[in-house]
This record gives structure tokens, sequence and C-alpha cells, in this order.
């Protein structure tokens, strides 16, 4: 049996977890695609692989998948809508009629509310079966309300009742923060996204700190609760205004050198989470597979660099079949690579960076300032691009 690429990072420590970051709904027509693009001869090992990375009947009948979770955002969620549009819009539909004094905002909400209710019971059996250790699926507040407290939470505990697997993405603003304590209070699953600075994640894990403490002084259950806190990997390096600073006060950048400071970032927020004890995870997203630019071979830093630990790693069904792609060109893992230090030459020029300190240095940002970084700012306004793309489905739908 030939293992899959991810399930080689998953053995470098016991704790690791791949998570899939999309519908469960899509992956069957996901991994038809991806097999009919497989090499001569390697079908049938491919097939075994993602068969045991997600089976639906394995899942219903033992409760157990390869991947341990489930993450969505807006735009995977509009390409689960994509996918099957025919579907979604007798959905769409259904709602409707059932509901007519929704407009076409309450609608879109209410058929997210679905699909997150849907993705999350079909891998609820593993959530069952690990007595809550695994098996969430995340689902996410409007993305267009980051800054709306009040309707952040009123989303949050609407997302959190469609199954008792499902963990609640907020954004990493002041304002999500402060509603991610509430929530942890109530003894509810959270994971903290659109979160890129070592500043966002300290403030994320004082947050779930004080949100535990509360629920604990009013008793309750915290069994089956969890908190998971995403380092968006690229989109630090890619969206945020290293490059522009960079170019500006005449220093050239390169992509591993960009690389080596998206590494430095997390590797000190993931450090500093052990060294205290802290029960949050640390979840990795954004990943890429290129060429490095210093040695020319085919890399995927995001994880490799990263092999050795206990964090998730949530895999975009792009990227699984980009890396199946490279499996030899990629090689083994480093079961010690977590420990590596970052390139310090790299991190000494990067600290000539403002934005770059913003996002290296414990006490980079203050909150009222993490929804005004570039990263954030960018990432926001794709995933806001999104939604509303999906509430036009949602109008078309209702006005052919």
């Amino acid at each position: 049996m030939t293992q899959n690429i991810l399930e080689r990072l998953a053995a470098t420590n016991p704790d690791a977890e791949i998570w899939w970051d999309s519908s469960p709904l899509i992956y069957p027509s996901w991994k038809e695609e991806t097999l009919a693009k497989a090499p001569e001869g390697q079908r049938g090992e491919w097939e075994e692989q993602l068969r045991r990375l997600y089976d639906d009947k394995t899942i219903q009948s033992q409760g157990t998948m390869g991947f341990r979770g489930v993450t969505t955002n807006p735009p995977l969620s509009l390409q689960a809508i994509k996918l099957a549009p025919e579907m979604w819009a007798n959905e769409i539909k259904s709602i409707a009629r059932q509901n007519p004094g929704l407009d076409y905002e309450g609608v879109y909400w209410t058929m997210y509310l679905d699909l997150v209710k849907k993705g999350a019971a079909a891998i609820r059996p593993v959530w069952e079966k690990s007595g809550g250790k695994y098996g969430f699926l995340s689902g996410q507040v409007d993305p267009r309300f980051v800054r709306d407290g009040e309707k952040m939470l009123a989303q949050g505990l609407q997302i959190a009742a469609q199954g008792p697997n499902v963990m609640v993405k907020l954004p990493g603003s002041q304002e999500g923060y402060q509603m991610l304590e509430e929530l942890t209070a109530l003894g509810i699953s959270t994971n903290n996204t659109t979160s890129f600075t070592v500043a966002q994640y300290m403030r994320c894990m004082s947050a779930v700190s004080a949100g535990l403490f509360r629920a604990k002084a009013a008793g309750v259950d915290l069994s089956k609760w969890r908190s998971v806190i995403t380092h968006m990997s690229a989109r630090l390096g890619e969206l945020s205004d290293w490059r522009t600073e960079a170019k500006a006060r005449g220093i050239e950048l390169s992509l591993s050198e960009i690389r080596d400071g998206e590494e430095a970032v997390l590797k000190r927020a993931y450090h500093y989470g052990k060294s205290v004890g802290h029960p949050s995870k640390m979840l990795q997203c954004s990943m890429r597979v290129e060429t490095d630019d210093r040695t020319g071979k085919t890399v995927s830093r995001h994880i490799q660099d990263f092999a050795g630990s206990d964090m998730v790693y949530t895999c975009p069904p792009g990227y699984i079949a980009q890396l199946m792609a490279n499996d030899e060109a990629l090689g083994a893992f480093d079961p010690k690579a977590i420990d590596r230090e970052p390139n310090k030459a790299s991190v000494e020029k990067l600290m000539k960076l403002p934005s770059f300190r913003q996002a290296y240095e414990f006490d980079g940002m203050r909150p009222d300032q993490f929804a005004h970084f570039g990263s954030f700012k960018a990432t926001e306004a794709e995933f806001a691009a999104a939604t509303r793309q999906t509430v036009d489905f949602v109008r078309m739908t209702l006005e052919s």
C-alpha cells in the first residue's frame, strides 16, 4: 500500500491532522475528475489513496476517514453551488416557497445554513466515533460583517445550531475576537480565520482563555469543545504590503525570502502556544506547490517546513491534486522540520519592512488595527465578493 503524500505528512506526528478545505458534498465529483488525470499506471493507486482520505460508505459504516475535519469559506461554498447549480436552484426555490417573507439575503443565508448542515451531517459519524475529537465542519459568518459584533454573534449561534460537530469561523478583527470569546464561553467550538499575524494569534489565545474561564465558572460542558487558529500562509506574503514596502526602500525580495517570512511568523506563534500549553491548535491553510528559486526544486514549504508539528493542515482540492502530481519531486518529510530555525538573514531583511514587523512582533498591532492589515483587507474583499456572487445566484434563480 502506497501512502498519499498527506498521509506521510500526518505520520510525522501522531497528533497532526489533515482536513478537507471544501464542502464534503463536492468530494465524489472532484475525486473522479482527479482520477481521470492520474498518470498512466497510477490510477488504481490514486483511487485507493483518495478512498482512504474520504469515503462516504466507510464514514457511515465505520465512522472513520483520513481527513480529520472540514473547513469551508465563501469562495469554496460558491464552488460547491456551481458544481451542482440545478440542485441548489431547486433548494433556493423550495426555501422561498416555505418562507414567503424572506428577501434575497434571507434566502441566501437559509441556503448557506443548509449547506453547513448537510456537510456536517455527512461527517458526523466521525465526530461520534472519536468522542468529539475529530469530524468537525467549520461554517463561516458572513465576511461582509467583520466589524459588526452583534451580527456575527447572531450568525455564529445560528451556524452552531446546524449540528453538534459544527465549528464557527470568525474573522481576525477586533470585533471577531470579542465574539469568539462569547461563543467559547457558551462551549461552542471556533475557528479563527482571516488571521495572519502573531499579534492576532496572541489576541485569539487570550479570547479563548477568557471564554474557557467563563465557561468553566458557569459549568458549561467542554468535553467536545475545540479551537483552531488559522494561519493563511501564502496570503500573508502575497497579499500583504511586503513587496510594495520593499520596492519603496530599494529592497529586492525573492519568493523564498517571502516564504521564510511566512515560516517565521507561524513558527513563532506555534512555539509560543506550545510553551504556554494553550489548548488551541494552529491551522495551516493557503498553501502552494512551486519552484524554489534557491534550489530549482519543486517544493511545498507550507507543509515541508512544519513536518513534525501537531498542527492542522487544511487542504483545498486543487492543492491536493498538485501534491499528488508532484509526489516524487517533493520527496520525504523531515520529521524535525518544525524545530528548524527560520532563515536568519531573511528575517533580518524583512524586519526593515513595517508590515512584516506588524506580522512578526508579538505587539506588532493593536486589535483595532487588525482589520486594516493588507492581507486581511484583500482576503476580506475576496470573501465578500464571493458572498455577493452567491446572493446574486439566489436572485437570478428566483427572478428566472
